[in-house]
């Protein structure tokens, strides 16, 4: 299997053989995600307090994948430039680093939620009827803290060598695997939301076994080079500088589920009818979030490769392609969830005071995205050009800023409705100042790197 050619091939047929696989990938983390709550929304008698309680736990979730995110989508741009340089044993100190960081945090985070699990649902907003089975789905996903912070982590580094099939693989591995796994647990071995938790960490132990076999093959650009290795500050501190900004997004995800949860919570008395459609509407904002997160990733190679090359040319066309991508990926979901939003309801075999809701708010809560073809791709953009501070500012923009104030403020004129439209309002605002700040700065930034290769090269000769 070969990666494919940053510097040369076709920037389109380039774009679409990195970014496919990556879509196609996140499409099934997709399904990896929404398969638990379809399931768990199935159960017998208890099915809205089980969903409820799992739609409390994935805040916590997310924090865990937030902290991969900070070492994978922090260190990856960095080995692409360093590769594009030619400096393939400083690509691999990168990844040997990175790899380390994943498992010290792999194994606080474990402790951490093994110790305090209750106590943070608890926090984050869980209704009483479902903090029972939050607790026990939290539990089990706990052991496999680890297996996700790698195969998570270091699946990055796959995509960004080119060998987007290989990181597809990983996460497909485990989605079929949990897929399968599923049913089993919960209904025919009748564990529940339990059941689901083992399910997942046991593909997650699958997918992290692949990925950890990638980099001690054969295909490989870059190895984990354990015997000469020495913790380098310098390197952790610049993977942390740029993996910043996609960990306070899936960070501030998480914040902003939270304080979904307790204004539900405040609002509603408690009521799981709520938190249970909360989890299908944020399920299905995955659905657009996570494949652009793909194209995104997908196109990261190709831009910071011949970004650190000087192929300035091909780094404008495959900005244009992303842009365009993103574009017609938003208009599909924003359509189905404006026009036909019942058919979530039933995909999540929502029951009657659910589906009531869902149907009643969803239009409001999914108006802006519209506009997250350029809140995602335009600020992947920015991380690939490795422009830490602009990307950080941004990701900081629409739930820190706008999301979470809205949520509080908007409530006090409109009750439980200002919640939803909350969402709505805050992801119109950002993709529009994510466009703007990107035509603003895009030129700036080649003409910099341009002027930085010349005088590189002064200095050579």
């Amino acid at each position: 299997m070969q990666g494919a050619d940053l510097a040369r091939g076709k920037v389109g047929k380039t774009l679409l053989k990195l970014a496919l696989p990556s879509v196609v990938a996140q499409l099934i983390n997709l399904l990896y995600n929404l398969v638990d709550r379809m399931f768990v929304g199935a159960i017998p008698v208890t099915g809205t307090d089980s969903l409820a309680g799992l739609g409390v736990c994935f805040p916590v979730l997310m924090i865990v994948s937030a902290f991969s995110a900070l070492v994978g989508i922090g260190g990856a741009p960095l080995v692409a430039v360093r590769l594009g340089e030619k400096k393939t044993k400083e690509a691999e100190t990168i990844l040997t680093n990175g790899f380390v960081m994943l498992l010290a945090f792999g194994a606080i985070l474990t402790a951490i939620l093994l110790v305090f699990g209750e106590e943070l649902l608890i926090l984050f907003g869980a209704p009483a009827s479902g903090l029972l089975y939050g607790k026990e789905y939290l539990a089990i996903y706990a052991l496999g803290t680890l297996f996700v912070m790698i195969a998570l982590g270091l699946n990055p580094f796959i995509s960004t060598q080119g060998y987007a099939l290989i990181g597809m693989g990983s996460v497909a591995i485990g989605a079929v695997l949990n897929i399968a796994l599923d049913p089993l647990f919960i209904f025919v071995f009748d564990m529940g939301v339990k059941g689901a938790a083992l399910a997942t960490i046991l593909s997650q132990a699958a997918s992290a076994i692949w990925v950890l076999s990638f980099f001690f093959g054969k295909r490989t650009a870059i190895r984990l080079r354990f015997r000469a290795f020495r913790p380098q500050p310098k390197i952790m501190l610049s993977v942390v500088a740029l993996g910043i900004s996609p960990f306070i997004m899936q960070a501030t995800e998480s914040a902003v589920q939270i304080v979904f949860n307790v204004q539900l919570t405040r609002y509603t008395g408690g009521d799981s009818a709520y938190t249970a459609a909360l989890t299908i509407m944020l399920s299905v904002m995955q659905m657009i979030a996570l494949p652009l997160n793909g194209l995104g990733t997908g196109a990261q190679p190709l831009i910071s490769f011949n970004y650190g090359a000087g192929n300035f040319d091909r780094v404008r066309k495959a900005v244009k392609w992303l842009f365009v991508a993103a574009s017609v990926m938003c208009l599909i979901v924003w359509t189905i969830s404006l026009s036909v939003p019942q058919i979530f309801a039933v995909i999540f075999s929502a029951e009657p005071p659910v589906a009531a809701l869902i149907r009643q708010y969803m239009p409001v809560f999914m108006m802006g995205t519209i506009c997250f073809s350029a809140q995602f791709a335009l600020q992947n953009t920015f991380l690939a050009l490795v422009q830490t501070k602009v990307s950080y500012a941004l990701a900081v923009l629409r739930k820190i800023i706008l999301l979470i104030p809205l949520t509080f403020l908007l409530p006090l004129r409109m009750g439980t409705a200002g919640i939803f439209y909350a969402e709505g309002i805050a992801d119109l605002i950002a993709g529009t100042i994510t466009a703007i700040t990107f035509l603003a700065m895009f030129r700036g930034i080649l003409r910099r790197r341009m002027e930085a290769l010349n005088r590189e090269t002064v200095r050579t000769i």
